[in-house]
């Protein structure tokens, strides 16, 4: 039943996609069957220039004294006879041209279609739907599987039209001329038929396990290209090539297997085939010496019992690129049924410059333990407030759940902006107005220049240049050959660690939100650095409300307010001035980090700041 809903889903999604190409699909059936028609004709014109003109045999009924005249003179009616043979094979393949030129562009048209889908639905799903799913198997069914339906719709789709209607025009021509010789030819039918349907079901599941470990494959290439540095740094080449080798083996054994019972298959079709092409040979013959038939229609026969041989070999063929095909459409049909986020019905745009409050906050991952519990405070407008904690506290989580990468459930507490719940916001409009700096910084494969225009693409060179000077990293950029126009690496492998988070940041600021989140987006620069970007955050973010995420004491002590985290809970919430004074976890990360370097730095940017 499940199988089923699957395989119903698969249509239902995939359908809509065929819009626009029916006339294209359309045509090329009937080009198709136009080519069959004219196919089996040949058969027909050779029986009557064998029987007429060689045997001298009268052809029957108002066609024969149509032709009368022309068969009395044998070297005529031969040459009309391979005129026609020619004319027709002509039109044939005209009609096969044309067939398959519709079919091509038919299917590359719904193939661009579904890919065009595909993409948009994917930019449109929860940052928890990525999460929960490897990019190496999201690639994998967007190009692999969507391949193998190309390959069906291209290829064996019109098949499935062109050998139903051959075998019934074989038939058909068959039967008019021999029932007996006709009735052993069909004898072999059902068991190729009950054959290739039991190989359909077999050949489908071996296939979606053998698709699904390539999808592993795949997901292990792309996440050892990830993280190269890693494995180079830590030595761990050797174990990584151990690792491929055994999904690779895995892999490689799977589609052997499936090769297997394709090889098994199409031998024993072979098999059975040859034994219906002897068996109607040698009828056909015992029946041409006995007179039953003429030798024209005994060639006739050999060629629709070969021509018929065909379609039910192809029959196999056909059923299983359909197994494939439906177990990568079930595959792809998966992500297109991913629920999309979605705005609530009369989704607000409110201003975003008000209070922020989180009230009675609980949140875990996927059903597992709450990695916030209960928290509760409220972070005033044009403020900056500062988050400390230790790592698993949840400090991430909050900026997560105000820029919505996570649904908050309604019975676990609510966030409002300005009294209005985020659930209420328009997510474009949310998302607009929260810049964040995440943790770990993403840079596109483009110049620094585009990196950085990101947020605001219509910025003018100038203003991109003064978002960098607030990030302190125009130095840095105007350091290289090309400046601004300089290329990123792949995920931003060309630059260190602090210019990516700078990078990062400035683009975070051309944005111009009301909300500003820096997510430990500091880590990776020095302490001097760090207070030199600070100081000219001041300067530059004006009213925003800012959330300052931090391991670092001096990154978050001028901080407007600081709350503490604690394993979810808040332990402590007040100013520098008022949690140094308490015995609590602050005074003693403090204490712990505020070394003499520390504090030199402090009272260097304490002086240059005025205070």
């Amino acid at each position: 039943m499940k199988k089923q809903s699957k395989k119903r889903a698969a249509a239902a999604l995939i359908r809509p996609l065929l819009r626009g190409t029916g006339r294209l699909f359309a045509g090329a059936v009937v080009f198709s069957l136009l080519n069959t028609v004219l196919s089996a004709s040949l058969p027909q014109i050779i029986r009557v220039a064998v029987d007429s003109v060689f045997a001298g045999r009268p052809l029957p009924g108002r066609l024969g004294k149509l032709l009368a005249p022309v068969l009395a003179d044998p070297p005529r009616a031969l040459l009309l006879a391979a005129g026609a043979t020619l004319l027709t094979a002509a039109l044939a393949g005209l009609c096969s041209y044309l067939g398959q030129m519709g079919i091509a562009r038919g299917s590359e048209a719904f193939v661009k279609s579904l890919r065009d889908r595909l993409f948009e639905h994917i930019q449109k799903l929860p940052f928890s739907w990525h999460s929960r799913n490897q990019t190496g198997e999201i690639i994998q069914r967007c190009t692999s599987d969507v391949e193998v339906i190309r390959q069906f719709v291209s290829t064996q789709l019109l098949q499935v039209f062109r050998i139903v209607f051959l075998v019934a025009v074989s038939l058909g021509a068959m039967f008019s001329m021999d029932r007996k010789i006709s009735l052993i030819a069909c004898a072999f039918l059902p068991a190729v038929g009950a054959y290739s349907c039991v190989f359909h079901f077999k050949i489908a599941r071996r296939f979606r396990t053998a698709d699904e470990a390539e999808g592993q494959l795949s997901a292990d290439v792309q996440e050892n290209l990830t993280g190269v540095r890693v494995v180079r740094a830590f030595g761990r080449e050797r174990f990584e090539i151990g690792r491929f080798d055994k999904l690779n083996e895995r892999f490689s054994r799977l589609w052997i297997r499936l090769g297997s019972l394709l090889s098994l298959y199409w031998g024993t079709s072979d098999l059975i085939i040859g034994l219906q092409v002897l068996t109607v040979t040698v009828a056909g013959i015992a029946e041409t010496v006995g007179g039953g038939i003429t030798l024209g229609e005994f060639l006739a026969f050999v060629f629709y019992n070969s021509t018929l041989a065909w379609p039910i070999r192809s029959l196999g063929r056909v059923l299983s690129e359909m197994s494939k095909a439906g177990v990568s459409a079930e595959r792809v049909a998966e992500i297109l049924a991913a629920e999309e986020e979605k705005d609530p019905p009369g989704a607000l745009e409110p201003p975003m410059d008000g209070d922020i409050a989180f009230r009675h906050v609980t949140f875990g991952y996927g059903g597992q333990e709450p990695v916030l519990k209960g928290v509760d405070f409220t972070i005033p407008a044009g403020s900056t407030f500062a988050v400390l904690g230790g790592t698993g506290s949840g400090k991430s989580t909050l900026a997560h759940l105000l820029d919505r990468l996570y649904e908050l459930p309604p019975e676990c507490g609510s966030i409002t902006v300005g009294g209005v719940g985020i659930s209420k916001i328009k997510l474009s409009h949310l998302r607009r107005n929260v810049g964040i700096v995440l943790q770990e910084p993403f840079l596109f494969s483009r110049t620094i220049l585009e990196n950085i225009r990101a947020a605001r693409p219509g910025a003018t060179r100038e203003e991109v240049r003064r978002a960098a000077r607030a990030a302190c990293v125009d130095g840095d950029i105007e350091a290289f050959a090309d400046g601004y126009d300089t290329m990123v690496g792949e995920r931003g492998v060309t630059l260190s660690g602090g210019q990516k988070q700078r990078v990062a940041i400035a683009r975070m600021l051309l944005q111009r939100a009301p909300i500003l989140i820096f997510d430990d987006s500091l880590s990776a620069v020095d302490a001097e650095t760090d207070a030199r970007i600070r100081a000219a955050l001041r300067q530059s973010l004006g009213g925003a409300t800012v959330i300052l995420i931090s391991h670092r004491i001096t990154t978050l002590m001028q901080a407007d307010r600081i709350l503490v985290l604690d394993r979810g809970k808040v332990a402590e919430l007040g100013t520098h001035e008022e949690l140094v004074r308490r015995d609590g976890i602050y005074r003693k990360i403090y204490e712990i980090q505020m070394n003499g370097a520390d504090r030199a730095l402090l009272r260097e940017g304490e002086a240059r700041d005025g205070v």
